[in-house]
């Protein structure tokens, strides 16, 4: 599907009914690795319409010459939600860069979101905090016997490399970063950051809230994302170990089960109001 703005058109994939979650991919990847997280959840839960965004320069929608930093960004996605959602209440998840913007989205339109997920979410280059790389787990067999172009995007990244965490990667995070208008991406990378209070909403936000961290993750930490669950009132915070910045697929049973009682949560929350 596609949503056509004033000065972009933005590419988008809607799956199911009911109440409807803007789903938010990472930096440089697109709505494959949102997909590849999150529709296992809904596999047998019905109630909930995801709505996959490919955020601009990213996946199959083209980046447009205005959008020069994460700021820009976010008025893409706020124009999309005017768009596609006008005042109908939903739900924000964010993976990485994505959780970047949940967080600023929220801040700008409380009463509007019913709840919020954040995935590995970045704090912003400015407060980058990250332990070193570091491998749990390994399937030497696999490992011997794997020749592949890209190799060593995976085995850079993964905390736990075996056939398993490969083909996961590959089809739902790789596809995204050969699919990526890199030019735009150092653009953007040159405004990265959002103002310290962008994510910040006057009053507290009352409603239910999940971070999920990787202990391993040495592209944005945990240290941070601790720092943004104590924001919120209504927050569970969890830090997995053996998990890096895809902890969704590395952790995938906790993660499932994390999401899946954030979910509940929000729904009791809609239900009570």
């Amino acid at each position: 599907m596609e949503c056509k703005l004033d000065s972009i058109t933005v590419q988008y994939e809607v799956r199911g009914t009911g109440t409807p979650i803007l789903m938010l991919h990472g930096f440089s990847c697109d709505r494959h690795l949102m997909i590849g997280g999150m529709e296992p959840v809904f596999a047998e839960r019905t109630g909930w319409q995801r709505i996959y965004i490919d955020l601009p320069g990213m996946g199959a929608t083209k980046a447009a010459e205005w959008i020069r930093s994460t700021n820009d960004m976010l008025t893409v996605v706020e124009q999309f939600v005017d768009a596609v959602l006008s005042d109908t209440p939903f739900v924000v998840a964010g993976q990485s860069y994505g959780g970047y913007l949940a967080q600023a989205l929220l801040a700008k339109r409380p009463a509007q979101i019913a709840g919020m997920l954040m995935i590995c979410p970045t704090a912003g280059m400015a407060k980058r905090d990250v332990p070193p790389f570091t491998v749990l787990a390994k399937d030497e067999a696999f490992l011997r016997s794997f020749d592949h172009e890209d190799a060593e995007e995976f085995t850079s990244m993964h905390v736990v490399q075996d056939r398993y965490n490969w083909e996961r990667f590959r089809d739902e995070i790789l596809v995204g970063i050969k699919a990526a208008d890199q030019a735009h991406l150092e653009r953007l990378r040159q405004q990265y950051d959002l103002a310290p209070d962008a994510g910040v909403t006057e009053q507290p936000y009352e409603k239910p809230v999940l971070v999920v961290a990787g202990r391993q993750d040495h592209a944005v930490g945990y240290r941070n994302q601790w720092e943004m669950a104590q924001r919120y009132p209504r927050a569970s915070f969890a830090m997995l170990d053996r998990a890096g910045h895809n902890l969704h697929i590395e952790q995938k049973t906790l993660f499932d089960a994390l999401v899946s009682e954030w979910l509940e949560r929000v729904a009791e929350e809609q239900a009570r109001a």
